[in-house]
């Protein structure tokens, strides 16, 4: 494992996986603990009833979260297949991966990383990587282009122009990252979460997850919409679920990113100037 600190998005870590099948390097960006507030206001457009009431969130550790989607490549290194329906480009995103199926891909890859546990994020976890301090509907404001997200751009958000419907997956790090160094969380694949669907309340949260029923039939979330979803359904808020064993219920295909959370470095750098600050936490202390 090597790790590293940038000017623009701080601490990384990274390790290469080299099997018989090949060979893949993944980056990951040390996530703060912090508060954040969860779901989105009812003035939100497109907003649906599951995202609300919006609330604080108190995340009480910070985690390590791999910077882009799976690859393709990773996971042919890891698992010696490739299931993906859009191929040609290792680093394109893996596809067409079931919940169950990933977590034989994290089983798989904690074998080869000794030491280190791989998980799914919690869809909490999530929401607060992809919103990386923003309240907007988007990590990068308050709509989106097809020049930062790969979606269906005939269908845009909240009175947008209409743009470029690609038709496909594009490879991770094809379009610019968030304020905490992490791309394509809008758009290109959906993403898988540990936990099922929570029901929200005004009350602030510390740490929460949803249902985790080992019922192979059983949902689990997905987050950030795919190459087909319009607009709306890629916004930071934007809840939806699958069967932990279905690959293809959505359109554009589920894949995942995931988080290593024991290889924690023993004191953790400040942030560096200039990375974006974090939305201030209940009784007005400052998110950390």
């Amino acid at each position: 494992m090597r790790f590293g600190i940038d000017p623009e998005f701080g601490l990384w870590a990274e390790f290469t996986v080299s099997t018989p099948h090949g060979s893949a390097t993944q980056r990951l960006r040390w996530i703060e603990a912090g508060s954040f507030r969860m779901g989105s206001p009812e003035s939100e457009p497109m907003r649906n009833s599951n995202e609300g009431p919006r609330h604080w969130v108190t995340l009480t550790r910070g985690f390590w979260l791999a910077d882009t989607a799976c690859t393709q490549a990773l996971w042919q290194a890891v698992m010696g297949t490739n299931p993906s329906h859009f191929t040609g480009d290792p680093q394109r995103p893996v596809e067409q991966v079931s919940w169950d199926e990933a977590q034989r891909f994290l089983r798989a890859l904690e074998a080869l990383l000794p030491g280190c546990e791989a998980a799914l994020p919690t869809e909490a976890q999530w929401e607060y990587a992809c919103r990386a301090g923003s309240e907007t509907p988007f990590s990068f404001g308050g709509n989106i282009t097809p020049e930062q997200v790969n979606y269906d751009g005939n269908s845009p958000y909240a009175g947008g122009a209409k743009g470029r419907h690609r038709e496909e997956t594009v490879p991770v790090k094809s379009l610019p990252a968030n304020a905490w160094g992490l791309y394509e969380m809008h758009g290109n694949v959906w993403e898988w979460c540990a936990d099922g669907l929570r029901s929200y309340d005004e009350q602030a949260q510390q740490d929460p997850a949803g249902p985790v029923s080992g019922d192979e039939e059983a949902p689990r979330v997905v987050r950030g919409g795919s190459w087909l979803s319009v607009a709306g359904g890629l916004r930071s808020a934007y809840r939806s679920e699958g069967r932990r064993d279905g690959r293809d219920e959505f359109l554009g295909g589920q894949g995942f990113r995931f988080a290593l959370r024991s290889i924690e470095p023993g004191q953790v750098p400040a942030p560096v100037q200039g990375r974006p600050g974090r939305p201030a936490a209940p009784g007005g202390r400052q998110a950390r």
